[in-house]
């Protein structure tokens, strides 16, 4: 399916719908195989000990969810999170960027489903996985002539 977005009209349309996290994150990649969102990581994001905080990866996957459904379907904002299941499966690094691999799996009239690696970056091996699914608004309704 091709995209509706290229990645600088997705990353300015990120910063007009939300202004809360205007330059948290970045696209690496954006094509019809895969989306590679970063977080970039600072002092708000981390946890006692040093590590990146659980919710501080959630709103990657979920911004990485949000962004590959988006890029299909156009700029429909209201698009939202409807089911969310994630695995912390290692400690990240503090000290680095994380990164979000984000797969379509389904694309359906109203509803998309995600499935999102997270790493460290420059590690091989994730530090969380997620699966998101995504609520999409029924398309306006056209009048009757």
């Amino acid at each position: 399916m091709r995209l509706k977005f290229t990645v600088p009209e997705m990353e300015a349309f990120l910063a007009d719908v939300f202004p809360q996290v205007d330059g948290m994150f970045g696209i690496d990649r954006m094509d019809e195989e895969l989306l590679v969102m970063r977080m970039i990581v600072s002092e708000s994001h981390l946890r006692p000990g040093g590590t990146v905080s659980g919710p501080s990866m959630f709103a990657l996957a979920d911004v990485a969810a949000y962004v590959a459904t988006l890029a299909r379907i156009g700029p429909q904002a209201l698009t939202v999170t409807t089911h969310c299941s994630i695995d912390f499966m290692r400690k990240p690094e503090a000290a680095t960027d994380l990164l979000a691999e984000a797969r379509l799996l389904k694309l359906g009239r109203t509803l998309s489903v995600t499935d999102v690696l997270l790493y460290s970056e420059g590690s091989e091996k994730a530090v969380a996985h997620a699966s998101l699914t995504y609520s999409i608004p029924p398309a306006p309704m056209m009048p009757t002539p």
